[in-house]
Parts: structure tokens; sequence; C-alpha cells
């Protein structure tokens, strides 16, 4: 291909894919106020049409202050990514100060290496480079790794096969460029810069912007209390036998005290294909994860122990291991979410009731309805 062609083609694919990234970034906005992964997923569609900016053709020749705002936004695009993905697949997922600062950090690494850091101080030229080249990479792998260690967990069949898409995606565009990389002699520059990049980005971009700007968009994107009566009420009622069959194993045999237990097990127990029991307990009880749904159980079970005058003097880690919660931490975290306050402010009395209303519902309340 000649050098002018390339150039152009490498323009015309960057310059489509900021449009891109622009109209991904409008509508996620939009879902700003409905879930806390929607104003991340906008932070992250403006910092990857930062970061193909940045990698454009004469890029360096721009005022330096742009450069510095458009490579800042750039240096933490991939931090984002993974704080999108966290957001979009846990629904109790929040930013915390520390993760907010981390981003704010590589957004500055990113503006003082494009005002020339390392031409001031050579000998942190090649530590620069290579971090500002691997961070991506690791972020990735964590993306990678986080969608699949929850994957067995979650119920949403969207968000599943989202997970598979995330997965496949970023496994592909990382493996690529670092193969590039290697190819090129670790040249990151080159690699960043090429049209064969720039093509790649575009192709990636369309296709995930297909995926996420699609009408069920809402089924990933609904807080968990709305999106469980929206989704109870439009179900085929389901099989009363195999609420039936759940209902006994929950309150009669408790197999939610077993710590271990996972969807695969309880399927086993039922009878039931592991997927018919997701879409069981997703939409005919409103849960999108097996564990929110067994910690309702054992939140439950727990309320009942701490009000209950005879175990009075039973320690709060000893209530929590017997309803299955393997550590205080998580217990005390479920518990305060559920409840409002702290597992020992609610033996004390001063626990808020809970509106049934934005609550997933529980098996009885199923059949009863």
């Amino acid at each position: 291909m000649e050098p002018g062609t390339a150039l152009t083609l490498n323009l015309l694919l960057r310059g489509g894919t900021v449009g891109v990234l622009a109209l991904v970034a409008v509508a996620l906005w939009r879902d700003r106020r409905v879930h806390v992964a929607a104003p991340l997923g906008t932070a992250f569609a403006i910092g990857l049409a930062a970061a193909t900016l940045s990698a454009m053709p004469g890029f360096a020749a721009m005022p330096v202050g742009w450069r510095a705002i458009v490579s800042a936004l750039a240096g933490g695009s991939m931090f984002v990514f993974w704080l999108f993905t966290r957001a979009l697949l846990d629904d109790e997922f929040r930013p915390r100060a520390w993760q907010l600062a981390v981003w704010a950090g590589l957004g500055g690494i990113g503006a003082l290496s494009c005002l020339g850091l390392g031409s001031q101080h050579p000998a942190a030229t090649p530590a620069l480079a290579w971090f500002t080249g691997l961070m991506p990479v690791a972020w990735a792998l964590l993306v990678i790794a986080q969608s699949i260690t929850s994957w067995r967990d979650d119920l949403v069949e969207g968000r599943r096969q989202l997970r598979t898409l995330i997965v496949a995606a970023t496994a592909l565009y990382t493996i690529a460029q670092l193969l590039a990389a290697l190819a090129s002699g670790l040249d990151l520059k080159t690699v960043v810069e090429s049209a064969l990049n720039a093509a790649g980005t575009a192709m990636l971009t369309l296709f995930v912007a297909g995926r996420l700007l699609q009408p069920r968009l809402g089924e990933l994107f609904a807080p968990p209390a709305r999106a469980a009566g929206a989704v109870a009420v439009e179900a085929a009622r389901p099989d009363a036998r195999q609420l039936a069959t759940l209902e006994r194993l929950m309150t009669v045999e408790r197999v939610y005290r077993e710590p271990s237990l996972t969807i695969g097990a309880l399927a086993m127990r039922m009878g039931l294909p592991e997927h018919r029991l997701r879409k069981l307990i997703n939409q005919a009880l409103g849960h999108r994860n097996v564990n929110a749904f067994l910690n309702a159980y054992r939140i439950e079970e727990a309320k009942r122990a701490l009000r209950d005058p005879a175990r009075a003097d039973v320690p709060v880690l000893t209530i929590a291991m017997d309803v299955g919660f393997q550590s205080i931490g998580p217990f005390n975290r479920a518990f305060k979410a559920d409840t409002g306050v702290t597992p020992t402010d609610y033996r004390r009395g001063v626990a808020p009731p809970q509106s049934p209303l934005d609550a997933p519902k529980t098996v009885a309340e199923t059949e009863s309805a």
C-alpha cells in the first residue's frame, strides 16, 4: 500500500472510530442516573477516543496544551474499562476513592509523558515507555479474569453473553497488540500508530458499540430491584413444582447454609439443567446473582437469630457462620446492604423496616402471587 494511501486510511479509520465512540458516550450518558456503569462507560468511551486521537499521525504537531489533555484522558482509559466492566457485571459495585485516585494518577502520568518528562529525565524514558505500554495490558487481563471468575454466578442471560463478548474481544485485542509489538521489535509506538491498529480498533469499536446500543440494553443497566419487578411481571408463570422443590431446599433443608453451595450443585439437587434453574431464579424471583439469592435466605435467618432473646449472647460471627457465610466481612456488608444498619445495631433494635416493593421475591411470595 502506498504511504499516502495508508495515511489517508489511517486518518479515516481513526476519525470514524472517534465518531462512533462519541455516539456511545452520549447514549450511555443518558442512563447515568439509572446505573453506575453508564457514566463509567461514558468515561471509557471518551478515554478510548482520546487514545485513538493520541495515536493519530500528526498528533505530535498539535498544540502542547491540547496534547496534554488528550494524553491525560487516554492514560487512564483501560483502567476505566476495568471499572466499567466491574460495574456492568456486579450490581453491588461502587467506585471507591482510591480507584478514582488511581485513575487521576494514570491520567497525570499520561499528561507528563506528553509534556516531555522523558526528555528532561533521560534515565526515566525506558521505564516510562514500558509502564505506559504494559499497564493497559495489565488492566485488560484483570477484565478477563473478573469476567471469567464470576461468570457462573450471574443469572442474567444477556449479561452472561456480554461476559463472553468482553473476554473474547479483550483477549483478541490484547494478544494482537502483543504479537504486533513482538513482530516490530517491541516498538510499541509503531504498533499503536499503525493503520492496522487503527483498523482493529475501528472494527472492535463498531462491534462493541452495536452490542451496547441495542434495545435490550435496559436488561443490563436496569437497577436490580426495578429489573426484578419488571421481569417478574413479564415472564410466564413459573413451574409450580420447580418452585416447590426450590422452596423445600431453601426453607426446609436450608441448603443455603452450605458456604460452598454453587448454582450447579443446587441444580443437581433439583434435577434441573443449570440454565433452567438460572432462568427460574432470575425471571420468577427477580434475583440477578446466585450469591444475592442465597444471601437473601441467609440474611433472613440471621435477622431472626439476632432478634431472638435466647441467642442474645451468641456472637455475631457465630450467627454469620451458622447461616452460611465464611467470614464476618461479607456478612456485615450483605446485612447492611439489606437492612441499612450493621448486625450489631439491628440486634439493638434500630433496624429500619425494608419496603417489600423493591426487593426481589422469595419462593413463597411468588407462589402466593
